[in-house]
């Protein structure tokens, strides 16, 4: 029975944003075309902003790639595969490479006149992001300012309340390599142009990292206060005893 283009659309959606890279690859062997939009958006447009991040990613962009798809931005080839080898000869080639600004729809903290290394810290990606620290790419860049006058955040802004803590250890590099805890940005939103958008005010590193535990963000409280003693002693602060973490309030009952 040949399954509809509806279904094969609907189900390309779901693999992508499950990062199922087996079955995306089935359903363009099955007649989906990967260069074709659905729902107005091109697949690997679907792809790059899903709100997912996971090891699986740069599977799943390969599928796109193998088939003809091409990012809209080239330069990100080798930071979204999280290639770092691919990336470290790029830079080699260019090295005005490390300065390359971009701008791109994310699900999270906006991408918007973003370095490589935002990008590599919003998607969780360690070995570009390690690629780039150690090509000397400026810690402390500021992104794009928007028309309220937010923004300008730092790469650090993309790892204190990453989906799954994924990003915690380019924290952990970025915080060793210098990157500044004490950022003061007017405000950032949050999700901007999606459901859950959030408009934060007053922002650093650590009170962004404490935004997680809102229930739009789906953070564990753990790993919140986990980046947040991380930042609180590189800044040469003592961090309390925090004897309630996870919250017993919260926590369901017997």
């Amino acid at each position: 029975m040949r399954v509809s283009v509806h279904t094969h659309e609907t189900a390309m959606l779901v693999a992508i944003e499950r990062h199922s890279s087996e079955d995306m690859r089935a359903l363009i062997a099955n007649g989906l075309d990967p260069n074709v939009a659905i729902q107005g958006k091109s697949p690997i447009d679907w792809l790059t902003e899903m709100y997912t991040r996971s090891d699986r990613f740069p599977a799943c962009l390969r599928v796109m790639l193998d088939y003809g798809a091409e990012l809209k931005d080239p330069c990100l080839l080798s930071v979204l595969l999280d290639d770092g080898e691919a990336l470290r000869s790029a830079l080699s080639a260019n090295p005005d490479l490390i300065h390359h600004r971009t701008d791109m729809v994310s699900a999270f903290t906006p991408l918007a006149g973003a370095t490589l290394l935002h990008v590599a810290a919003e998607y969780g990606n360690l070995n570009a992001a390690e690629a780039l620290i150690a090509a000397g790419a400026d810690l402390n860049s500021v992104a794009a300012i928007d028309e309220a006058g937010f923004g300008g955040h730092t790469p650090i802004f993309h790892a204190v309340n990453s989906n799954d803590n994924r990003s915690a250890p380019i924290l952990c590099a970025l915080v060793s390599a210098g990157a500044r805890c004490d950022v003061l940005l007017p405000g950032l939103v949050w999700g901007k142009g999606f459901e859950w958008e959030s408009t934060f005010f007053d922002v650093t590193p650590i009170t962004y990292a404490q935004m997680g535990l809102l229930p739009q963000m789906h953070r564990r409280e753990s790993d919140i206060y986990a980046n947040i003693r991380l930042m609180i002693e590189a800044s040469g602060r003592r961090m309390p005893a925090l004897g309630n973490v996870p919250n017993r309030y919260l926590q369901p009952r017997a």
